[in-house]
């Protein structure tokens, strides 16, 4: 069985965090030909792991600060060519960033990051390729910091059910943005279906600034630019997480299917009781495989679930989600 899609846990996130992480082609006989997925795991001692020509790569950062984390999921766009090898640039630049305590310093190192792809994978006469970016810092002592580009998600699973805490960069979203489309129609085209398009991409660009052209810049969806009904929910934000839920960071392969929303209403019942983020990694790759929901798309597939100890309880604060389907 390939490294990519074994997984993934010895990493050191105690006393603050469990994480475990897999990724794989696909599920079951849905294979695509190559792994354009990838994933970032940096931990508190400094180990890291990503993807390299889809096999895992392990090495220790030197001078990264005791304590603090990094997790991150990606997703290439292969549809215009060099997918994986996007993915591969950002997870390595990823590892070369260094750790950050504030979103704002964050969001500077991404955005240069962004801009610097940008020029190494510029194609003359043709499009860009892209990836998503869904991650989590995890600064020593401090809340998680959110950043956020694409259509991979960030979930929070617990007892109000499987709630996602990010807003994907779709056509949709930006039919939102402009007005066009309201609440209920956002969540029908978003959550109650699925369709592979995107409106935005890192190294890609974005189509929310002007949708008749692909600009050069990330857009961050902000409080001042979203609906009241999602403004909660900035792409670049300070997180408070619940003790008693996970999170998972995921690519779009857990949920291309007919009835997404059915299907992901299902995770809290099916990771109850699992002992470990491994065992919920375990379980969520396991249900594609026995009992896939209808209309399942072959797509890859990367899971990273982080799970908040008990040892780091606090003040129980809930993280605002998109709480499910406007009545």
């Amino acid at each position: 069985m390939p490294l990519s899609s074994e997984i993934l846990s010895s990493f050191d996130f105690a006393p603050r965090y469990d994480v475990a992480v897999a990724s794989r082609r696909g599920s079951g006989l849905a294979q695509r030909a190559e792994n354009q997925d990838n994933f970032v795991v940096i931990d508190h001692a400094g180990q890291a792991a990503c993807l390299r020509g889809q096999a895992l790569r392990r090495l220790r950062l030197a001078g990264w600060p005791a304590g603090h984390g990094r997790v991150a999921v990606l997703d290439g766009m292969g549809g215009h060519g060099h997918g994986r090898e996007a993915a591969e640039a950002v997870a390595a630049g990823l590892l070369g960033i260094p750790a950050c305590r504030e979103a704002g310093e964050l969001a500077r190192h991404l955005d240069a990051l962004h801009a610097e792809l940008q020029g190494r994978f510029a194609v003359e006469g043709g499009v860009r390729p892209g990836t998503t970016l869904t991650m989590l810092e995890l600064p020593t002592g401090g809340a998680p910091l959110l950043y956020h580009v694409g259509d991979s998600r960030l979930y929070e699973i617990g007892p109000a059910g499987a709630l996602p805490l990010t807003v994907d960069h779709v056509p949709a979203t930006a039919a939102a943005l402009s007005g066009r489309i309201d609440e209920n129609g956002w969540w029908r085209q978003v959550h109650g279906a699925h369709a592979p398009q995107i409106a935005q991409a890192f190294i890609l660009g974005n189509a929310f600034a002007s949708p008749a052209q692909l600009s050069d810049p990330l857009y961050e969806l902000t409080p001042l630019n979203l609906p009241s009904w999602m403004s909660a929910l900035p792409d670049r934000r300070v997180l408070r997480l619940r003790e008693d839920a996970c999170y998972l960071l995921a690519t779009d392969g857990f949920w291309s299917c007919a009835a997404p929303d059915r299907f992901v209403a299902g995770w809290p019942d099916l990771l109850a009781g699992a002992p470990d983020a491994a065992s919920m990694i375990g379980r969520l790759f396991g249900a594609l495989e026995t009992s896939p929901p209808p209309g399942l798309h072959p797509d890859n597939l990367t899971a990273l679930v982080l799970r908040p100890l008990q040892a780091q309880a606090g003040s129980h604060a809930d993280e605002t989600a998109l709480p499910g389907p406007p009545r």
